[in-house]
């Protein structure tokens, strides 16, 4: 016998490097016995990383027969129960669910959105695990008194009634049902012969019911024994016995241990440690200890605290870091992290938050060190992941160009020898689509960017296997999941072009799980292409890549449930802010708290306790960090409860030092964020951009400008030397919309095509041709049915006006150029004006009549006297015969006519500026841009404060303001 102790739950401090201390006490015990006794021991841990570590440490410690070391998880497989039907896959079940709870949604759709199907199946799932762990069956929660409750419990109670049919005994059970039926069994089989072998639990809470009921068994068997993690030796009687409650005490870190010795009948004095070695730092112990106390007893801080000694020495290895953002608290850790590695240290960051993880592993980039994280990356976002992901995506969707070349630019794509070129391609056509517009890339279209003159012979192949993969996806409709998945695959292979797809750590992890989902592909039955992608997410999510590989030994990131089995020399607590460590509870769309109480289910304060339970553990480290920032991206920040409760303590015992305690925490704090702050900062601070007015050779300045550059000239030039002289034109935009330019092109397209008709306004199927007209160049130009419909009705609106206006304007004058282009040499510096002009009609005695179609506000009158002169300019023009159609002409009006929600017709002030006063004044505003003193300067007279240039990035625009004075820069 190895244990004669009365009790059998024993403990190991806060602190302890627990399996090197579980196997210590194992030693001990086993002292003087023969060798193949330790085969004879049966560890149970509760984490796989717990086995693996056990492991390790016994190959590190000689050649010895070593116990069996199983996964308390593991009982669902136990023989024990061979009689047993084998639990059914978890994602089988939850396939399952998706197809119950989407017939039930098609019956009543106002109970849950369509989109959180998957999410509803797999919550529902984690239900139906807990209900069967803590022994809770669906008549238990049918019978609750819900009188006091909101009416969704209807709902609620819909979606349960579907999985009460998996809670018959007969049928196949769940995982987490089989574990506890094993466990009852094993319990009742050893009440009637129990083993005489050692069995030992150890590492485990006793969160779980199921788990708490076998640690109980184990506990009472004649060599059977319970080690549990991180328990405080230093709580005195009147604490453990105000922690007793669930409903008061379930968020304190002790709380499941008390729990588990209330059902062994044990006191705190009953729980012996396991081995005599202390923690690293018992004051520390303590000092956390007495912070950590259950509210009802805070008031015995100030009677305790006195007995805590000197705090100076309880916290002399300890540093608080209360960063003023997230960015500076992650490179204060990553400075800290290489500091150690200097140090000849181990060092390990934990914290749940994988954003702040991500951004220390970045600014440890600097030094081009990289971390071993071992939460890894998240599946859905390593290459596979994304291009499953991507493809997934395209299924019932119309394709448009940014999907496409997202899709072409991924890594993955393309993944073989001609890449490069597959690249250049993409570019060349990510080019087309931004210069001339390919909103949806049809196979037409593609063809036609691979057709242009010049274009090289192997483009027209690479066009074809682009339609090859995208022909008919967004045709795909309701079928089967099987189906969903192997297009998947085959579209996805056809995208890689070879097995890059699969390949490394993180293809045969997205291959691994594929393989799983099409295992259990046909518990899915057939769904719609976004009940896939939902599914195909829910269960990419599940799963995360890592290569142990690739970082530094040394310097490891870990979550709170990998640094439970393992320690460091420096630990670095980081994210202490509520919301982040604790995490916010997650809402529950089934039972609210009052109602899990009563049911006998875990309240969502067992997960703030587990999180308190891995902070008390982790601070006892040798070194310790405890890291918060106080401002989130947008709003400030609440402490963690259990800092608030640390620096509170601290700053309430004067007499055991503790404020100048808690000031040398922060002092030392600050002086690595002073030297973090310190890497971010320019040794010098460059001044600040004036506002540019270039000044190019005379050569240099352009020759020909439009009409509408004439107006660019006049309120903002640099955009004019922007692209005449530097020849910088902007890009489009890649995710086409139908924006104003385009509702611009489509209505004048309608009114030209209707007037090309020569239909008569007072017409009476005028209005109906108006509107055949309208509907054709919609279908035409506009891809959007949404937008279309829109703007047709604005179209419609506005016909009326038109047409009645139509007919006052064609008894004027004869409709005869229409979207002509004009061009005259202006007498001055070989200088040449251009223009289109929207419509052109001329009277019975030769005068012109000009008319420009607004879609948008019509300028006023005082507008177009000193900026808006497209008309007035137009006028000069045609006044000198730039239009050969018509030759010189005098111009009797010119008028906009405004076609957008405001009708009205805005005509030009001709009279106070005529065509010759309008061609003088151009002359001299060309003579001057001709000077080489006058520099095009930025932003002169914009139009509005929120006018955007696409050249305000190139002149720096923000470093200046529209009220600085520009300084002339010589290019000459």
């Amino acid at each position: 016998m190895i244990f004669d102790e009365s009790a059998r739950l024993f403990g190991l401090p806060p602190g302890a490097d627990f399996p090197a201390a579980l196997i210590a006490g194992l030693h001990d015990r086993m002292a003087g016995r023969a060798p193949e006794e330790w085969a004879r021991v049966t560890l149970y841990v509760n984490t796989a990383r717990m086995q693996r570590r056990l492991r390790n440490l016994f190959d590190q410690g000689g050649a010895m027969i070593l116990p069996r070391i199983r996964l308390v998880t593991d009982l669902a497989l136990d023989p024990v129960a061979a009689d047993l039907p084998l639990p059914v896959p978890a994602l089988q079940r939850r396939l399952e669910l998706t197809r119950l709870i989407a017939r039930l949604l098609e019956s009543a759709p106002d109970l849950a959105p369509r989109a959180a199907l998957y999410d509803l199946a797999d919550s529902l799932a984690a239900l139906m695990d807990e209900m069967q762990g803590e022994g809770v069956s669906p008549d238990v929660i049918a019978a609750l008194d819900v009188s006091d409750q909101s009416g969704h419990w209807q709902r609620t109670l819909e979606f349960l009634k579907i999985i009460s049919g998996y809670f018959d005994q007969t049928g196949q059970p769940d995982r987490e049902a089989r574990q506890r039926m094993v466990i009852e069994r094993l319990v009742a089989h050893w009440q009637i012969a129990p083993p005489t072998d050692p069995i030992i639990i150890a590492g485990s809470t006793g969160s779980r019911g199921a788990t708490q009921l076998l640690m109980q068994a184990v506990a009472r068997l004649p060599q059977g024994a319970v080690v549990l993690p991180g328990f405080d030796f230093d709580m005195p009687d009147h604490a453990w016995e105000a922690i007793g409650s669930a409903v008061a005490a379930e968020d304190h870190p002790q709380f499941r241990f008390r729990k588990i010795a209330d059902g062994l009948g044990l006191a705190l004095h009953d729980i012996r440690p396991w081995t005599s070695s202390n923690a690293p730092d018992p004051a520390r112990n303590r000092l956390i200890s007495l912070s950590l106390r259950p509210a009802p007893v805070t008031d015995q801080w100030r009677l305790e605290g006195k007995d805590l000694g000197d705090l100076n020495l309880a916290t002399a290895q300890m540093t608080l870091l209360e960063a003023p953002s997230p960015r500076l608290e992650a490179q204060t850790i990553a400075l800290r992290l290489r500091a150690a590695l200097d140090e000849g240290r181990t060092a390990a960051l934990i914290t749940p938050d994988r954003m702040l993880t991500r951004q220390v592993a970045a600014a440890l980039d600097l030094w081009s060190v990289k971390p071993d994280d071992s939460a890894g990356q998240p599946l859905p976002l390593s290459p596979p992941g994304r291009l499953l992901r991507q493809v997934a995506r395209l299924f019932g969707q119309r394709l448009d160009a940014e999907s496409l070349l997202s899709l072409l630019k991924h890594p993955l794509t393309h993944a073989d020898a001609n890449r490069g070129q597959h690249l250049l391609n993409s570019h060349d056509l990510e080019r087309y689509i931004r210069d001339r517009g390919m909103p949806f890339p049809t196979a037409t279209a593609l063809l036609k960017w691979a057709g242009q003159e010049n274009a090289p012979d192997h483009r027209r192949a690479w066009a074809e296997w682009i339609i090859h993969f995208t022909s008919d996806l967004d045709r795909i409709g309701t079928r089967p999941l099987s189906v969903h998945l192997a297009h998947l695959i085959d579209t996805a292979e056809e995208i890689s072009r070879g097995p890059a797809l699969w390949e490394e750590a993180a293809g045969r992890k997205a291959r691994a799980v594929i393989a799983d989902l099409q295992l259990n592909a046909p518990h899915g039955g057939e769904m719609e292409p976004r009940d896939f992608t939902a599914i195909l997410d829910g269960v990419l999510r599940g799963a995360e890549v890592r290569n142990p590989d690739t970082g530094h030994p040394n310097l490891l990131i870990w979550g709170t449930l990998e640094a439970r089995v393992q320690g460091a020399d420096l630990v670095i607590l980081a994210g202490l802010n509520e919301g982040i460590w604790p995490g916010a509870s997650a809402a529950d769309p089934w039972l609210n708290r009052a109602l899990r109480a009563r049911a006998g289910l875990l309240l969502p304060e067992r997960r703030i306790g587990l999180a308190a339970h891995d902070y008390q553990q982790a601070i006892a480290a040798p070194e310790v960090w405890l890291s918060r920032a106080i401002r989130s991206s947008d709003a400030e920040t609440v402490a963690a409860r259990w800092v608030n409760r640390l620096t509170n303590l601290l700053e309430g015992l004067p007499d055991q030092n503790g404020p100048a305690a808690l000031a040398a925490m922060r002092a030392k704090g600050d002086a690595w964020l002073a030297r973090a702050s310190a890497m971010s900062q320019p040794d010098t601070r460059l001044p600040a951009a004036a506002r540019p007015a270039p000044r190019p050779p005379l050569a240099a300045r352009p020759t020909k400008l439009s009409v509408t550059g004439i107006e660019t000239l006049l309120r903002d030039p640099y955009a004019i030397y922007a692209r005449h002289v530097l020849r910088l034109n902007a890009l489009g935009p890649l995710n086409q919309s139908a924006d104003a330019r385009m509702r611009g092109t489509v209505i004048h397209k309608v009114y030209e095509d209707f007037i090309n008709s020569g239909t008569a306004p007072d017409a009476a199927h005028a209005l109906a041709l108006l509107d055949q007209f309208a509907i054709a160049a919609l279908d035409e130009d506009c891809p959007w049915p949404v937008t279309a419909r829109q703007w047709l009705s604005q179209i419609r609106r506005a016909a009326p006006y038109f047409l009645q206006t139509e007919g006052e304007r064609q008894a004027k004058g004869t409709p005869t150029l229409l979207e002509k282009r004009g061009e005259i040499a202006l007498g001055r510096h070989d200088f040449t004006l251009v223009g289109k002009a929207d419509r052109i009609d001329l009277q019975p005695d030769g005068q012109a009549l000009i008319y420009d179609y607004k879609t948008g506000a019509p300028p006023s009158a005082k507008s177009q006297r000193y900026f808006d002169k497209q008309l007035l300019i137009e006028a000069a023009m045609i006044a000198r015969g730039a239009f050969q159609q018509i030759g010189p002409r005098d111009v009797a009006g010119a008028e906009f006519i405004g076609l957008g929600s405001k009708l009205a017709t805005v005509p030009a002030p001709l009279d106070e500026l005529p065509p010759a006063q309008i061609w003088a004044e151009l002359q001299q505003l060309i003579d001057a841009w001709m000077q080489y003193p006058r520099g095009y300067t930025a932003r002169i007279a914009p139009f509005e404060m929120k006018y955007a240039s696409d050249y305000d990035h190139l002149a720096r625009y923000g470093e200046w303001g529209d009220s600085d004075l520009p300084q002339p820069e010589d290019l000459a």
